[in-house]
């Protein structure tokens, strides 16, 4: 159904007033009623615009790839970063670590504000170092796992809250897969599919070029046979006396 002016400008905010019971009167809203519904659809749109923004502010991420795999032994990067519109103050973050048979916090910290680096408040495990920094608005709260083990295989997750946004709270995961070496991709395929671009590009390159030293070759030839076919016309009308020839010139009569 259609609905009014004013409902269609907060169709998002707009609450239905419940039925009337049973054995109620039911009548038609009034002119004392009309001053009253604009200002309840303010009400609840202004509500809603303040709701939305809240929703979307805190966001965190951990980059696209959200499934890693490292080799035993080594060390690796789980990275972090946080946005927020409205900034933040003692911002909380903390690292866990979640497999079939274990959970773990890994480590917990803070950020003061904008200005101020993160700060580590507690660690479980000393292979574990936090390499984040706010500097140039990063807002980095990554952290290296060094000494990998096949018992670190499991789900890594960076946890952020901010006060300052009534504790808001985010989160994004990352999957760790530690192995015994990284299997080597075959490229042999990309290789060949690049070559042939590479090859087809390469030859319409040349045809494009050929073609031009043709055309500029045909326009200078043709320029040339212009040239010699004025020459010629001009010696055949002074060897037939025609006109402007120098047969035509005659010497000075003697008075």
């Amino acid at each position: 159904m259609p609905t009014s002016g004013g409902e269609r400008g907060c169709a998002l905010c707009s609450i239905p007033a419940p039925l009337a019971r049973s054995g109620e009167n039911r009548t038609m809203p009034g002119a004392g009623d009309r001053g009253k519904a604009p200002a309840r659809w303010l009400g609840t749109g202004l509500l809603g615009l303040f709701l939305l923004p809240v929703t979307l502010s805190l966001e965190v991420s951990v980059g696209k790839a959200t499934d890693i795999y490292a080799v035993n032994g080594t060390e690796i990067l789980l990275p972090c970063t946080f946005s927020s519109c409205f900034g933040f103050e003692d911002l909380h973050f903390r690292w866990t670590y979640n497999s079939s048979d274990a959970f773990r916090v890994l480590i917990e910290g803070t950020v003061k504000n904008e200005k101020s680096d993160p700060k580590v408040t507690l660690k479980d495990d000393d292979r574990i170092t936090l390499v984040g920094s706010t500097k140039e608005k990063m807002n980095n709260i990554s952290i290296v796992l060094r000494d990998l083990e096949f018992s670190d295989t499991g789900k890594y997750t960076c946890h952020v809250k901010n006060p300052k946004e009534n504790n808001l709270q985010h989160h994004a995961t990352i999957f760790l897969q530690v192995v015994d070496r990284l299997e080597e991709v075959d490229n042999t395929v990309t290789l060949i599919i690049l070559s042939v671009v590479g090859g087809v590009i390469g030859l319409l390159i040349l045809i494009l070029l050929i073609k031009k030293l043709i055309i500029f070759i045909l326009k200078k030839t043709r320029e040339k046979k212009k040239e010699c076919l004025v020459s010629s016309s001009g010696n055949d009308n002074t060897e037939n006396g025609l006109p402007g020839s120098k047969a035509e010139e005659k010497p000075p009569s003697k008075v």
